[in-house]
């Protein structure tokens, strides 16, 4: 990813540390929304580890951006994942929970009322004192180089704060590691919601071939697209998808971010790509706000943009029109 694209995927993590990006609150059901999320938090993270669901009775429900705290929980099981090499398990807990006044005290920025809490433990090697105390902070990272930008955590901390909630951490190294998220309780789930879930359209045996040079950006759209129904290639450049589009049939779709790492333009891959299928189908995604706002004159017959995040109902019905759309 080049310096102005990942710049632009930092910015929009950097909001949700900052607490200024635009959330769509509504009253949900956790729980319902986890259970929905588990044949998805099932392929993320691989047949070694175990995921166990734990789920108050009479679960009240929350206030809260149900796509953001979708991402949120995602992220949170991979970071598990990565901390479990050799297999694990990954308890995710759904409570009423209250805080009072004591609570309030020994945590800054905390109001005492009634939450639902979803705790995410795992099993794995856990984290030293001095990393647990930095977690929160942004560009902090134990990772290798151009494993992650360090904001994964951050971004967690901003989204759950600017939804009025709270959220902690607890490890210890070779105990593992327990986060809590306070989300902030709300009236009655209406009806409705619960019977006409945004409208998730599934695949019709197409494959998809998924070219992104960030790492943990391709789990996530390769795990987001499978759970959809998809087949999957995957690519980290431009020379690597156009080998792997050799493979694929008219009716497929490339999806490609809009700048490319690896010594290849989108325009050359895309040429490229159309000398093998000359009617390929292309979606492509970008993290820089400018592009989807104002100019997109670069889109041709067949292709669309798609802004970074996205959220897994977007996704679905953004490949969807694009596949269903007839090319001349």
């Amino acid at each position: 990813m080049r310096d102005n694209e990942r710049g632009a995927a930092l910015t929009n993590q950097l909001l949700a540390f900052s607490r200024k990006q635009t959330l769509k609150p509504k009253s949900i059901d956790a729980g319902a929304l986890i259970d929905n999320m588990l044949s998805l938090l099932r392929s993320a993270v691989g047949e070694t580890i175990e995921i166990m669901i734990i789920k108050d009775t009479n679960l009240s429900p929350c206030l809260v951006d149900p796509n953001l705290l979708e991402n949120v929980i995602l992220n949170l099981a991979i970071n598990a994942r990565d901390a479990m090499s050799g297999g694990g398990t990954i308890a995710l807990e759904i409570s009423n929970a209250t805080l009072v006044a004591d609570d309030a005290l020994t945590e800054a920025e905390v109001d005492p009322g009634d939450y639902v809490m979803v705790t995410v433990t795992d099993t794995g090697i856990g984290m030293p004192h001095d990393v647990v105390e930095h977690a929160f902070d942004p560009f902090f990272t134990t990772k290798e180089v151009g494993q992650g930008s360090g904001l994964g955590l951050s971004m967690v901390y901003g989204f759950i704060k600017q939804s009025g909630g709270h959220v902690t951490l607890d490890s210890m190294e070779s105990e593992g590691t327990i986060i809590k998220l306070y989300l902030p309780r709300s009236g009655p789930v209406l009806q409705k919601e619960l019977q006409n879930p945004e409208e998730m359209p599934k695949a019709r045996s197409e494959t998809i071939l998924i070219v992104e040079d960030d790492p943990n950006v391709r789990v996530m759209a390769v795990d987001l697209l499978r759970s959809l129904g998809y087949q999957t290639l995957e690519a980290s450049d431009g020379k690597t998808a156009l080998q792997m589009i050799e493979k694929m049939s008219p009716e497929n779709l490339l999806f490609t971010d809009v700048v490319l790492a690896g010594g290849m333009s989108r325009p050359e891959m895309v040429a490229e790509a159309r000398k093998l299928i000359p009617k390929i189908k292309v979606l492509y995604t970008s993290g820089y706000t400018n592009l989807i706002n104002t100019d997109q004159d670069f889109l041709e017959e067949g292709e669309e943009l798609l802004q970074k995040p996205y959220p897994k109902a977007k996704l679905a019905q953004k490949i969807r029109m694009v596949l269903d759309k007839p090319v001349q």
